[in-house]
């Protein structure tokens, strides 16, 4: 099983979402990047986990990012994967940087947030910082039901 590291890109309108102990927080209309380790045993197996968890929405949350998954105003785009056996998910969350929502996805490591906020397309922005690591990534485009490619 590939393991490795990936991001989701979400979109959403202007809205609230509880988000477990987090509380309740407010998302500007735009895109959410979450970058996440696939490094444990199922690999990037993982990824797919998120997209059935988005496209059915029938378990309840155990992350994070679950419960914007969970949240119907909230719509899983894409995911953007690359297999490595490097722990690099939190330098792919530094090279993402800036606009970010505070404390989310990083309870296991020393980072501000793993959820970044574009008012915009980020999709060339994160391959960059792929590249920037030297990671073979691969998008799937999920919301409008397109194929895998290689990038």
């Amino acid at each position: 099983m590939d393991k490795g590291v990936y991001a989701l890109i979400l979109e959403n309108p202007d809205c609230q979402v509880r988000i477990g102990a987090l509380g309740a927080r407010e998302f500007a209309r735009g895109r959410h990047i979450y970058v996440g380790s696939a490094r444990g045993s199922g690999g990037l197996i993982r990824v797919m986990r998120h997209i059935r968890l988005a496209q059915k929405r029938d378990r309840s949350p155990r992350w994070h990012i679950d419960h914007l998954l969970l949240s119907p105003r909230f719509t899983l785009a894409a995911a953007v994967t690359a297999a490595t056996e490097r722990d690099c998910e939190c330098d792919l969350a530094r090279a993402l940087g800036r606009a970010s929502v505070p404390d989310f996805g990083c309870s296991d490591c020393a980072c501000s947030s793993h959820l970044f906020y574009r008012p915009g397309d980020p999709v060339p922005e994160i391959l960059a910082a792929f590249r920037s690591l030297d990671l073979d990534a691969r998008i799937t485009s999920i919301k409008n039901e397109g194929g895998e490619g290689r990038v």
